[in-house]
């Protein structure tokens, strides 16, 4: 075949049943093209008035009516903005595609600017054949010469234009519906659309029935110049009253109105009551508990964002932690939760936000791919920081009470983005074993006093010199070398089963935080990689010099010798030569044993149980790092290390490991048995 070269062939026969079925996901958005349609009309039909080109009617009011008519089958849409001639009818809707509020910005550019035109597609309008058979359009221009223009489709490529009799300067468009679309026709579900998409648009949208055979009774007082009066209502005089009662009118239900055309996040936030920001967040989120606190987002430059953002109070234990945040352009809502603008972290929060200057796609329902959303995700973070950092500089005390609930997403934001992580690295809480809050700084120096106070005392709490002597020896100071300041933070993850440990501390004067929660184990790898020389140490990862007695080199010598010798025997009693064994002079002189576990270890542990990876024997795998703390100066173990050989030697030291092992963690399975049935033992030799 020869070759041949020529143009693709694009008309409306194939393009328009692709935009009727596929340019928007949902078929109830075309409440929300159409009615932002109409409140760009109103906005030039005001421009125009303002430029001079055109006065408006003293009596003038902006409105958009929504009318139902369930017999017919039909949707009005009614605005009273700056109407169409004939011309323009084939410009803007015969021409698919080509966008009235461009054409308008152009040709007004210099002379108005472009605030509130909704309108950058042309294509909105297109989104009602979604819905109907037909479509019909009655429009009359501002223009003083215009005649009214009647338009009809039936969603092919034809149409039909004719010579109209609207006597009013406005647009009217009116939707024949389609059988399986009629559910748009009824007034809940018309209410319910309107409500999720045009809530906050800058006119007034008014619902009501064609027709409407409902009543409601007001008072003269009340009594609008658009109100049907059907007759006069005289109440009885009720006894004991002195006056009349006020004459009352059965009129035609009102329209209801369904939006707020002022929304609160477009005030500053000074003019703004708590009262307000209560009342909007019920309102919108239909949440009737309290939120902790609200951030107000009021910015001009370089973009235009306006936006709340509530701290929502969280029943971790039975709620989900997924927030709500809706995306306006122009108060025309968007979307929910479009992770482009709003920083995953903070979608946990529930709030508004308003951006002009989105780059939507041609649907006006997602982004398009722009640096310039990163810019505003980064601001939102930016402006979130902030505000939770002057919280807790001015406000620390509500601060502390808001942490429990906000630390979710403190964290949470610290994990996924480092910027937000740097700038609340000093405004992070921790929260000690009496519930007194402090934060990062002041965490790594709550403990430094209480050790040195512990290193100048011995295990009977008496007063000693820098250096002891003992048998001519000196004492042994294992923290010449380190640092002064303290960079370990000891932390808790469940204060029941630590219970022994915290005890430990808390007769030390030491400080130790809890970390309960499945995020604080990757939240303090996070805060040690971010800070230098920080390190999370839980408090049974390993016994410091602070919690044993100072001894002089050579009582040092001969417990490490009795080391040795203990060690064996408890491996051997224990069928374990991977533990490791520790013969140490404790303060606390009635704790006999004590499991410490490597920090590494157990978060490795932690972190492969999490993971469940195949082919791990995760029992194992958990026993690595174990070292078994037998206090040289209780009796249980002065006997083990007189008495190897003796009958009941080895039991013994099944239960002192047993005994560590239930302060660190719970026995499992055959362990516990074992447990019980020496304990049973153990009792029946005493009771003998």
């Amino acid at each position: 075949m020869a070759s041949k070269k020529g143009n693709l062939s694009i008309n409306s026969e194939n393009m328009f049943p692709i935009i009727k079925k596929w340019l928007y996901s949902d078929h109830d958005i075309f409440y929300r093209e159409v009615i932002s349609n109409a409140c760009d009309a109103i906005t030039k039909i005001r421009k125009m008035d303002m430029m001079g080109e055109y006065e408006l009617p003293a009596d003038f009011k902006p409105r958009v009516d929504v009318i139902l008519n369930d017999k017919d089958k039909t949707i009005k849409i009614v605005d009273n903005g700056i109407g169409m001639t004939a011309e323009e009818v084939e410009e803007y809707i015969n021409q698919v595609a080509f966008s009235g509020a461009t054409d308008f910005l152009n040709k007004y550019k210099d002379k108005a600017n472009a605030d509130q035109i909704i309108g950058h597609f042309g294509l909105g309008f297109y989104s009602t054949f979604m819905v109907s058979d037909s479509v019909d359009i009655d429009t009359l221009s501002y223009k003083s010469d215009a005649a009214s223009v009647h338009w009809t489709c039936d969603g092919g490529s034809d149409f039909e234009m004719s010579d109209g009799d609207k006597k009013e300067v406005g647009t009217t468009i009116t939707l024949h519906l389609s059988d399986d679309c009629l559910e748009f026709c009824n007034e809940y579900k018309a209410r319910e659309v309107v409500q999720k998409y045009c809530s906050f648009m800058p006119y007034e949208i008014y619902l009501s029935r064609e027709n409407e055979q409902d009543t409601e009774t007001i008072k003269a007082s009340e009594k609008l110049d658009s109100d049907i009066v059907i007759e006069e209502v005289h109440p009885e005089k009720k006894e004991g009253e002195d006056k009349e009662p006020e004459l009352e009118y059965k009129i035609k239900r009102r329209p209801q109105l369904l939006n707020d055309t002022h929304p609160l996040w477009g005030k500053t936030p000074k003019d703004c009551t708590d009262e307000e920001y209560l009342e909007f967040y019920r309102k919108v989120f239909r949440d009737y508990k309290e939120p902790l606190f609200w951030i107000h987002l009021n910015m001009d430059y370089p973009f235009n964002l306006k936006g709340i953002l509530y701290f929502p109070k969280i029943n971790m234990e039975f709620e989900s932690i997924e927030g709500t945040i809706k995306l306006y352009n122009n108060q025309v809502f968007i979307a929910d939760n479009i992770k482009e603008v709003i920083p995953e972290y903070l979608m946990l929060l529930k709030g508004v936000i308003d951006c002009p200057d989105l780059p939507l796609n041609v649907s006006r329902s997602a982004l398009q791919n722009d640096g310039f959303v990163k810019k505003i995700s980064e601001y939102i973070s930016k402006k979130v920081a902030e505000k939770l950092a002057g919280l807790c500089k001015t406000d620390k005390e509500n601060y502390d009470k808001y942490w429990d609930d906000i630390s979710p997403f403190i964290k949470y934001g610290c994990l996924r983005d480092d910027k937000f992580c740097e700038k609340m690295n000093d405004y992070i809480l921790f929260k000690n074993l009496d519930g007194k809050y402090l934060t990062l700084p002041d965490a790594l120096q709550i403990n430094k006093e209480a050790e040195e106070a512990a290193k100048a005392v011995d295990e009977d709490g008496n007063a000693v010199e820098a250096e002891v002597v003992d048998d001519g020896a000196k004492a042994v100071d294992s923290t010449a070398g380190e640092e002064k300041e303290s960079r370990t933070i000891y932390y808790v993850t469940d204060e029941q089963q630590q219970s022994q440990y915290i005890k430990m501390f808390k007769a030390q004067k030491m400080e130790a935080f809890i970390m309960n929660h499945n995020i604080d184990t990757p939240f303090m790898q996070q805060l040690e990689s971010k800070n230098e020389g920080i390190r999370f140490r839980r408090i049974d990862a390993d016994l410091t010099d602070t919690f044993k007695s100072r001894t002089s080199k050579k009582v040092a010598a001969e417990l490490e010798e009795k080391e040795k010798e203990l060690g064996e025997k408890i491996k051997k009693a224990l069928k374990n030569d991977k533990l490791n064994i520790k013969l140490e002079k404790l303060k606390d002189k009635k704790m006999a044993s004590m499991l410490t576990v490597s920090e590494d270890s157990r978060r490795m542990a932690d972190m492969m149980k999490m993971y469940a990876m195949n082919g791990m024997a995760m029992g194992d795998f958990g026993n690595e790092g174990q070292t078994l703390v037998l206090n040289a100066n209780h009796p249980l173990v002065q006997y083990v290390m007189d008495n190897k050989d003796a009958e009941n030697t080895t039991m013994i030291c099944e239960q002192l490991y047993d005994l560590a092992r239930i302060q660190n963690a719970p026995l499992e399975g055959d362990a516990m048995a074992a447990f019980v049935t020496r304990s049973n033992e153990i009792m029946m030799a005493l009771a003998k």
